[in-house]
């Protein structure tokens, strides 16, 4: 917004011919300035505007328009301000928005490959090894599976993991055994506590509060953050810090306004996405840090998973929700998980 301030408080003719020339030309190059944006994208998505997500969506259009020399502009819309994800994601297929960065959990109907994100302990514990993977022949191998799909996916964004909870003890993976876990509608995620000898309940998330409390559920899995935002470890006894799931963000563009930019802008673009993942990673692991500590002064029972137990757990249920995912991703799918399958021994 341009902020005017009083020159003087004579007439402008009293002004003189140069001062009068000097403020046309000044009020001709801010006018210059307001329109320079040349293309711009509205990005919409269901974060607010305090989460990592749009915080650093922030920071890549403030990158995006200082490295075009202001020829691209992002104008970000948080907490489906533009509609739900399926609105925002149909939207950027149809040309109507020109894009959404959406959790991967709520793309699988729309393109079945990206479901592999599902698999339990499919990236690293360590940070920097899931990163490799995102930006390697299995990453790029995932945001190409999106090309036919009709929408342009240029990264991958990571977006916290996944933890247990339950009303009963959890302090072995045998005492998962006939317990009753809250999913997303999702049939990896059913054969992962299947696996574990548990039953997995597809309940809409709005549900999952009371039915913890009321005892439809024992459990659930969700990102610290999450559990703290939503109050769930105050009707829930037993935390375990298992960082089992990965909740990965895809960002996606509409192929034509994508095109249209130009190669150099493409590049600066996907650039700019590539280049804050580090200090979103360090954003999320501050917000995790801090919930943690909250649910801590809860009187929730908290303990981590051992290295051997984790390993034990992967083992266990991996490879079916693996058979899960190749059922319904057939051979696309099948080649993804080929790919993965050669980067993850790669590490």
């Amino acid at each position: 917004m341009t902020t005017r301030r009083m020159l003087s408080p004579k007439p402008l003719a009293a002004l003189g011919s140069f001062s009068l020339a000097s403020l046309l030309v000044a009020a001709l190059m801010t006018s210059g300035a307001a329109a320079a944006a040349e293309f711009t994208a509205r990005i919409g998505h269901l974060e607010s505007d305090q989460q990592s997500r749009h915080v650093h969506l922030q920071k890549v259009a403030e990158l995006v328009a200082e490295q075009s020399g202001g020829a691209v502009e992002f104008q970000i819309f948080p907490q489906g301000q533009l509609g739900g994800q399926r609105e925002m994601t149909e939207s950027v297929q149809l040309g109507t928005l020109e894009a959404t960065v959406s959790p991967a959990a709520f793309l699988g109907g729309f393109n079945a490959a990206v479901s592999i994100l599902d698999i339990p302990f499919l990236l690293p514990a360590d940070e920097t090894a899931a990163q490799s993977l995102r930006d390697g022949p299995f990453g790029q191998a995932l945001l190409a599976s999106f090309d036919a799909k009709g929408v342009k996916a240029i990264s991958l964004w990571p977006n916290g993991r996944k933890n247990f909870t339950s009303n009963k003890p959890l302090d072995s993976i045998d005492a998962f055994n006939g317990q009753k876990f809250r999913v997303m509608d999702s049939r990896i995620l059913i054969e992962q506590f299947d696996a574990l000898n548990a039953s997995a309940i597809a309940l809409p998330f709005g549900e999952l509060y009371t039915s913890l409390q009321t005892g439809v559920v024992d459990g659930q899995e969700n990102p610290l953050d999450t559990i703290q935002r939503m109050k769930f470890h105050e009707v829930q006894e037993y935390l375990v810090l298992s960082n089992h799931g990965a909740m990965e963000d895809v960002v996606l563009f509409n192929p034509g306004w994508w095109q249209s930019i130009g190669a150099d802008n493409q590049a600066i673009i996907t650039d700019a996405f590539h280049s804050v993942i580090p200090e979103l990673s360090a954003h999320k692991t501050k917000a995790v840090t801090a919930a943690l500590e909250i649910i801590s002064r809860s009187d929730i029972d908290i303990r981590e998973l051992s290295e051997e137990e984790r390993a034990s757990m992967r083992e266990l249920v991996f490879d079916k929700a693996r058979d899960a995912y190749l059922e319904r991703a057939g051979e696309e799918g099948a080649t993804l998980m080929t790919t993965y399958d050669e980067a993850y021994e790669a590490l």
